[in-house]
């Protein structure tokens, strides 16, 4: 039986660095590191949303945790893809 992510997570948490087998992880060094960059995700804002039970359930079967991140991800892709194409209107 597979255990939960959080049991994992846990487990992790009580390693040592000593107990970790780094032995299948290539080696890096600033070359490796140069173009990387830090992405800190917008804060997000707690809403209340009516929405269709079909709707919902569409979300919820493709993804197997974090539904609502999976929505707030295909509403940012529309908004970056359709960015500047309205004016905001009065009536919003």
């Amino acid at each position: 039986m597979a255990i939960s992510r959080e049991e994992q997570l846990k487990i992790l948490g009580q390693m040592k660095d000593s107990d970790i087998d780094y032995s299948d992880a290539a080696p890096t060094d600033a070359e490796f590191w140069k173009d990387a960059a830090l992405h800190i995700p917008p804060e997000k804002v707690q809403v209340s949303i009516r929405l269709d039970q079909d709707v919902i359930a569409w979300y919820k079967q493709r993804t197997t945790r974090g539904y609502q991140t999976f929505m707030n991800a295909v509403l940012r892709d529309y908004m970056q893809k359709h960015e500047g194409e309205m004016e905001k209107s009065e009536s919003i």
